[in-house]
């Protein structure tokens, strides 16, 4: 068993999270050796960033994540397709998606699936609030549609994702993207960078060293 692990706390809904997409891919290629000699693994957490709801987005709501979106667009370059907001009934609801990622987790699919989902929503402008998007999602990372509902429904019914996302909220991880570093009890935070994963890279390699 790896002696640490490094905590990925994420949604698959948080624009942030899709922000920080590129510099997540060069923070692992900066990790592999440690990560392919056994001396430190990667626990992806589930955040959980928005309840389960049926109800419109407010319009307040929509606004303010609109500007999100633009914001991260002229800091870090990421592209949105905006006909989202026009093209969709927003629902402030991410816990399916969450569950999505959870079975997706249980068939070694979750950074396949999770990649799927954000294409749907940022790109294509479909909403992952919806289970038929999170069908078509599953299917794009050949899951079975009937066996993947089943799952979706066992895992609601379990209360599963509740308690990944309380796990994550007692580690201290309130925010998406977040990291931190594990092992032998302790736990040290990482600072985001989403511009320098090579920062955070040495970040994560220092506090191995003080807690293994």
């Amino acid at each position: 068993m790896p002696t640490a692990q490094l905590i990925y706390c994420y949604d698959p809904m948080c624009s942030w999270c899709w922000g920080f997409q590129p510099s997540w891919t060069i923070l692992q290629q900066e990790l592999s050796p440690l990560i392919e000699s056994g001396e430190l693994s990667i626990r992806p957490l589930l955040g959980g960033l928005a309840r389960e709801s049926d109800e419109p987005m407010p319009l307040e709501m929509q606004e303010m994540l609109q500007s999100v979106w633009h914001r991260i667009e002229s800091m870090l370059g990421t592209e949105f397709n905006h006909a989202y907001w026009t093209d969709c009934q927003p629902r402030r609801s991410t816990y399916p998606a969450c569950r999505a990622c959870l079975v997706a987790r249980d068939s070694g699919l979750e950074p396949e699936i999770t990649t799927a989902i954000e294409h749907a929503y940022y790109l294509q402008a479909k909403n992952p609030s919806d289970l038929d998007t999170l069908v078509d999602c599953a299917d794009a990372v050949g899951m079975q549609a009937d066996s993947f509902i089943a799952s979706m429904e066992e895992i609601k019914a379990s209360g599963r994702l509740e308690a990944e996302i309380r796990g994550a909220r007692q580690m201290g991880l309130n925010s998406f993207p977040s990291f931190a570093v594990v092992a032998k009890d302790r736990i040290v935070h990482i600072n985001l960078d989403y511009q320098n994963p090579q920062k955070m890279a040495a970040e994560i390699k220092k506090a191995l060293t003080k807690i293994v």
